[in-house]
């Protein structure tokens, strides 16, 4: 620190300074001792480290569906790539249908325990009276040279002990058989996959998802990822290659992540050609398979199957949906180096919706994403329809929204696109940009709203979509039952997070682009952030350190305020004072303690308008021991000068909700013009719980608003004016409405 002369200092504390009685809570303190520190794998920059690693699976898959009893059956063989620094003596692998389970829990009671004239469904949710034969079957684990494998199940988790460690650098083949009974999704809170029966026709739409053992995720900053599944906190989950083989009833389509590798085999003449025409087809979708023939097929089941074989590359997860009530249609969405192809699969009962709308926001959500993220890598993009869930994979989501009796509202529509927009999105956060949901949902689910809703805006400008007055109710809430954001995904109220998990990030994200960092920089540091982590493992500190890498803005003190508490944004505008100078200078008063500056001090103290006119102050000459070492002078008539008959407004901003944000303040001037000053969030520095500025104004001000644009989700918008807004009691409320 510089030297600062005694003398100068004791100069300068004879000026008034403001006081804070408040316990300092160092809001602007670096986070570091709140993250993980840097080291050879995850740098402080918030890249990749030089000695980064992650592990790899290969699958080969061949299952079978069985429409007569429901049930799935598997075979897989997985290559597991060892490329951590450890040796391993066992392998943790998910089983996600065990959760399904009767002894797990199943939500129910989040909406009400029981009592007099609740449903059916409810009480099913809260007691599994029907006792459905949930879970795996294991066959078998052996290795390549049939040799069994020894394991131990724990729930959804399940430990393989090797024979031999599977060495630093070294990779192991094993093989599993398994089965298990598909839930039907309607006895089932938060039911993902599935199967969803159409009584009227008597056939079933299958939503094939978390259906075999999958590798759990071992990495540099856990070790194994091995919590239990609770269905909240979703997936942890390596990348890999899958090569799958998938045989179903002889009529039905197959909606798959991957490319098909067998269309001649499982498509008649007509549908390929179809889909050789969808692949140029780049204005409109081309039905594949028809309403009519979706309608023929759903009257006679046949008795034979057909196997079709998909191959994906670098994924981390692998679904698929099949059923004969699908409807095909595709269309083809060039991007900057290659052209996907965008599918939508849906029953009748979509109709006429999502033929006129799926394919074409899965091709909206396209376009947008790679253009703020980075260019979809996949060859194709698939929009499957069903009944009450949005749920990702890559290449493929399955989404709900439907009309009744072929109607739909303009709200049920928008919520129907909001969905597949957000569902496609998901390939980028976190099938690509590989989080762990099961730990951060908020880096999923928040990141991916956050690009979801500008996609909304800039496509569907018509429909809602999120911005900061959107949080104003949950951030309103009562903090007692209230999480942060930087809470483990398993641990949250199910009535809070939607708003903690998705809602907040994005309004935090979007604050950070529109109003603190500012667009272009905002735009290239998440895109720096995006591909820096693309097919790899980020942290919550990887995301904060590049962000401030990237664009040179101190954050900490947003990350703090806004993840790691349940602070919210009220910013009081407590107090304006209006002074004049005066054009008389005081040389009596030359070097001593001047009357002046104890009655500008106290001036305005009581006011409530600006009706009682400006408080004239006296400037004086300034004594030479206030420069201190200085020998030059200022012209200080020119300063009087340039003050003399303009307006100086000092306002007092309290922080009543705990969160500190930059300020925008408006100025409504008395001839009709306004303008606004923004102040940045380091002001609050020195007092986190009370700040005040001086301005100069040229006009008189009629009134000054706090975050007039309502940017930083303030959540008592009555106390942001000066002079201060009257609102009416509840009879004048009620006497304007029935003069209305």
């Amino acid at each position: 620190m510089k030297f600062i002369s005694i003398f100068l200092l004791s100069s300068l504390l004879t000026f008034p300074l403001f006081s804070q009685n408040q316990q300092y809570q160092g809001k602007f303190e670096p986070i570091d001792n709140m993250i993980p520190q840097p080291n050879v794998y995850r740098s402080a920059s918030g890249a990749p480290g030089k000695a980064y690693w992650q592990q790899r699976a290969d699958y080969k898959i061949k299952a079978a569906l069985n429409e007569k009893d429901n049930t799935l059956n598997g075979d897989e063989t997985i290559t597991y790539y060892n490329n951590s620094p450890d040796d391993l003596r066992y392998l943790w692998i998910q089983l996600e249908q065990n959760v399904n389970k009767k002894e797990n829990e199943d939500f129910g009671y989040a909406f009400g325990n029981v009592r007099d004239s609740m449903n059916t469904r409810h009480m099913q949710f809260l007691t599994r009276a029907i006792d459905f034969p949930a879970g795996y079957t294991i066959k078998y684990i052996k290795d390549t040279n049939g040799k069994a494998i020894k394991s131990l199940v724990n729930n959804t988790m399940m430990k393989v002990l090797l024979n031999e460690p599977l060495k630093s650098g070294e990779s192991l083949t094993f093989s599993i058989g398994w089965s298990y009974h598909i839930t039907d999704r309607s006895m089932y809170l938060l039911s993902r996959e599935g199967y969803e029966y159409f009584p009227e026709d008597n056939n079933t739409v299958y939503l094939i998802a978390h259906w075999f053992p999958r590798m759990a995720v071992y990495n540099d900053t856990e070790g194994w990822q091995n919590k239990q599944f609770q269905k909240l906190g979703e997936f942890a989950l390596e990348f890999g290659d899958y090569d799958v083989e998938i045989t179903v009833p002889a009529d039905h389509i197959v909606a798959s992540t991957g490319d098909l590798k067998n269309e001649t085999q499982v498509l008649t003449k007509t549908q390929q050609q179809r889909l050789a025409n969808a692949r140029k087809s780049v204005d409109k979708p081309i039905m594949i398979v028809t309403p009519e023939e979706a309608k023929a097929n759903e009257k006679n089941k046949s008795n034979k199957t057909k196997t079709w074989q998909f191959r994906a590359e670098n994924v981390r997860d692998f679904a698929f949906a099949s059923s004969r009530k699908f409807i095909w249609d595709a269309q083809a969405v060039p991007l900057e180096t290659h052209t996907v192809m965008a599918m939508s699969f849906y029953p009748k009962e979509g109709l006429p919706v999502w033929s006129e709308s799926s394919t074409l926001a899965v091709k909206n959500a396209l376009e947008v994403y790679s253009e703020a993220v980075f260019e979809y890598p996949y060859p194709v993009c698939i929009s499957v329809n069903t009944s009450n869930i949005g749920m990702e994979f890559p290449m493929i989501s399955f989404n709900g929204g439907r009309p009744i009796n072929g109607e739909i509202s303009d709200r049920a529509k928008g919520g129907m696109i909001s969905t597949i927009v957000h569902e496609v999105g998901h390939n980028w956060f976190p099938m690509i940009i590989s989080s762990d949901e099961r730990q951060w949902m908020w880096m999923d689910e928040g990141l991916n709203t956050f690009i979801h809703q500008r996609t909304m805006k800039e496509r569907y400008p018509d429909y809602p979509h999120t911005e900061p007055k959107s949080i104003v109710p949950f951030m309103s809430g009562d903090k007692s039952i209230m999480r942060p954001i930087m809470t483990s995904s398993d641990n949250d109220l199910l009535s809070q997070f939607g708003a903690n998990y998705y809602q907040k990030p994005t309004v935090g994200l979007q604050m950070l682009r529109q109003s603190i960092v500012g667009e272009e920089l905002f735009d290239q540091a998440f895109k720096e952030y995006a591909n820096r982590w693309k097919y790899k493992h980020p942290n919550p500190a990887d995301l904060f350190r590049t962000l401030e890498d990237a664009t040179a803005v101190d954050l900490d003190w947003f990350y703090r305020g806004w993840f790691f508490t349940t602070d919210n944004v009220d910013m009081e505008l407590s107090n304006v004072k209006w002074f004049t100078v005066s054009d008389e200078v005081n040389i009596e008063n030359k070097g001593k303690t001047v009357k002046a500056n104890i009655e500008a001090e106290n001036a305005g103290e009581n006011t409530q308008d600006f009706t009682s006119g400006p408080e004239e102050i006296t400037m004086v000459t300034t004594p030479d021991q206030a420069y201190g070492q200085f020998l030059s002078r200022m012209d200080e008539p020119k300063i009087r000068k340039q003050l003399y008959k303009k307006n100086i407004y000092e306002i007092t901003v309290k922080n009543v909700g705990g969160l500190i944000m930059p300020l925008t303040i408006e100025w409504q001037y008395t001839d009709g013009t306004s303008e606004i000053d923004t102040l940045p969030a380091e002001i609050w520095r020195t007092n986190e719980y009370e700040i005040t500025k001086t301005f100069i104004k040229a006009k008189e001000v009629k009134k000054v608003v706090l975050d007039p644009k309502f940017e930083f989700a303030d959540t008592d918008m009555k106390n942001n004016s000066f002079p201060k807004v009257e609102e009416a009691s509840d009879f004048d409320k009620f006497k304007n409405k029935t003069k209305n």
